[in-house]
């Protein structure tokens, strides 16, 4: 089993909008992320530690100007923490082995696919393409993502 940490080096190498982001709970301006508008199947994992977070097929378009999903490939890699900065109440998506923050998840996504919407910042993930995820060690999540056209 892979074990996900927190690491150092790769926090070192974070561009200052993915620290700002990941390490001191920020958050990108909207529509400016770079996997907004990402259709190619994968997964997305934690840009710290690597650790899987959501899969293409969990991705969908909800207009909120930030990458969106309707779960979690591995909830057990994702932590839900109430939130109540900016003066309202809101539940933070964290990383689980990494501590990143992610985003943030809504009650207002998709009916028919669970009614969540996990609105998550580009800068916090790192996309990894179905054609790679078995040499970067996620092959067991390649039934999670759809087949290629």
């Amino acid at each position: 089993m892979t074990k996900y940490t927190k690491d150092p080096e790769k926090i070192a190498a974070l561009s200052e909008e993915e620290y700002y982001v990941t390490q001191k709970s920020g958050t990108e301006r909207p529509g400016t992320g770079a996997l907004l508008g990402n259709k190619e199947p994968g997964i997305y994992v934690d840009i710290v530690s690597g650790e899987p977070l959501f899969a293409s097929a969990d991705k969908y378009e909800s207009g909120c100007g930030w990458p969106s999903f309707t779960k979690p490939i591995e909830p057990a890699h994702v932590q839900e923490l109430r939130d109540a900065s900016l003066g309202m109440i809101r539940t933070e998506v964290r990383s689980t082995h990494g501590d990143s923050h992610l985003g943030h998840v809504f009650p207002d996504g998709p009916r028919d696919r669970g009614g969540l919407r996990y609105c998550i910042n580009s800068a916090s993930l790192r996309f990894v393409h179905r054609d790679d995820m078995e040499s970067e060690g996620y092959g067991d999540y390649l039934n999670q993502v759809e087949d290629v056209a």
